[in-house]
Formats: C-alpha cells, structure tokens, sequence
C-alpha cells in the first residue's frame, strides 16, 4: 500500500498534492487553522489516506512550531495541558497497536470514510457555533481522556480536531494563547501521527523528501491567506470553510457506497 506513496506524487499527483497544500495553507493563514484537515481530506480524494497524513508530516510540524514560537506563554500552557498532550501519544499508539485506522495499513475505503465522519463531525460543531466551557476542577480529571481520544481519532483518520479544538475552546483561554495551545496541540498530534506512520512503513527517508516539498506551497499558501485575512470577515471565511468541510466530509464518508 504505502509503496506507492513516491509514485503517486511524482507525477500528476505532484499537482494535486501542491494545490491541496496551497489551499490548506490559505485557510491557515485566513482563520488560524485548518491546514491538517484541509490538506488530508483533499488529498484523501486522489490517495489512501495513510499517504496524505504522510506527506502532512513536515508541513503540520514546520507551521505549528511556528504558531507556537508565536505565542506568548508556552510554559504556562505546558503546565496546564500536559495530561491531554500525553493522553494523545498514548490514545494515537494504543490505537496504532490495536490495528486501527490508517496507520496499521487498514483498507483505504475504510479509513477514507473513517476521514470522511471526522470531517463531518468537525464541520457541524464548527456550523452549529455551539459553546460550552469546562467547569472548575473538571479539566484534571478529564484532560487526559479527551487527549487520549484525540489519539484514537487522530490513528484512524489522520484528523486531530476532534475533540481537542472544542476541548480546547472550552478552556476560555485569551486569544493568543488559545492559537498557541492548538498548536501545541496539533503539534504533539503530528509527532505521535508521524510515529504511528513509520512503525506502519508509511514514512520513511523517501516520504520524508516528499513531505519538505509540500512545506513550500504550504507557506505560500498561508502567506497569501494573511494577506487576504485583513481583507474579508473572519466569521464569512470561517462559515464557508465549514460548508467545505460538511461537503468534502460527506463525499468522503459515502465514497464506498457509491
């Protein structure tokens, strides 16, 4: 399966792969998120979705230590979310074992739906605009769960939203150290995935050379959507992002019944 990851890309899917990134990059730089999820579910329609979260490697790595560096409290934020960032090295590894999901080599119909429900499921939250915020005293005792299911969902699909972002929102943190817990979350996210992928045989040398070319029109596309940033509102950006996600989430999940 994964040995025509280099083939793949090497030829027409050279331009998807790049206009993919270039798109996820472009959302990235409008809202603050979204490159991960963009980017696998457009290339989960041309490629197995181990492949797509294979090439995602390097340019969630690169742009989320970016967004990280940026913030202003990385220490404080480390104190206070290490038990979810645990729980999702251990939920994407205990999964990974389990045999589930993409990073054990699973049927690409299967996991491409799998992908196709987080979508979905990632959409109507964001659509729905619902809010709740974690009581005092609950974060401690809850944290490492909702990591731990981040690392399952996160091994089945390659999405890594769900349920860290709402988690995440919930915490009521400033706005500036809310982008920078997502990154750190995402990041935490992308070094258990990229583990779970080599055990599996899906990142190597070769994949790795391939995954540091889509770093480029990832940047440029998210220089692009800083520039535009300043240009439309945020929340009719953020609306049609998620209309995109519900339909390319729904066209995931009913592919195999076609």
């Amino acid at each position: 399966m994964f040995t025509t990851t280099i083939a793949t890309i090497t030829t027409i899917g050279t331009i998807i792969a790049a206009i993919a990134f270039l798109i996820a990059g472009f959302v990235k730089g409008v809202i603050g998120l979204g490159l991960p999820t963009v980017a696998i579910g457009l290339l989960g329609l041309v490629m197995p979705p181990a492949e797509a979260a294979a090439l995602l490697v390097v340019p969630s790595l690169v742009t989320n230590v970016w967004q990280l560096a940026a913030g202003p409290s990385f220490r404080v934020l480390l104190r206070r979310l290490w038990p979810m960032l645990v729980g999702i090295c251990i939920g994407t590894w205990a999964a990974t074992l389990a045999g589930a999901g993409l990073m054990a080599g699973g049927e690409a119909d299967h996991a491409a739906a799998a992908l196709g429900v987080a979508l979905l499921a990632y959409a109507c939250f964001g659509l729905s605009r619902a809010r709740f915020t974690v009581p005092h005293g609950v974060e401690g005792r809850f944290s490492l769960l909702v990591g731990a299911a981040t690392g399952a969902v996160t091994a089945a699909t390659g999405v890594f939203v769900i349920p860290a972002v709402p988690w995440l929102q919930a915490l009521e943190l400033r706005r500036d150290d809310l982008v920078q817990a997502l990154g750190l979350s995402f990041l935490t996210s992308t070094v258990a995935m990229a583990a779970g992928l080599a055990e599996g045989g899906a990142f190597d040398g070769a994949v790795a050379g391939a995954s540091l070319l889509a770093l480029v029109p990832a940047l440029a596309g998210m220089a692009l959507g800083q520039r535009v940033r300043t240009l439309v509102r945020p929340e009719t950006f953020r609306r049609c992002f998620f209309l995109g996600l519900l339909a390319l989430g729904g066209h995931l999940a009913l592919r195999p019944l076609l």
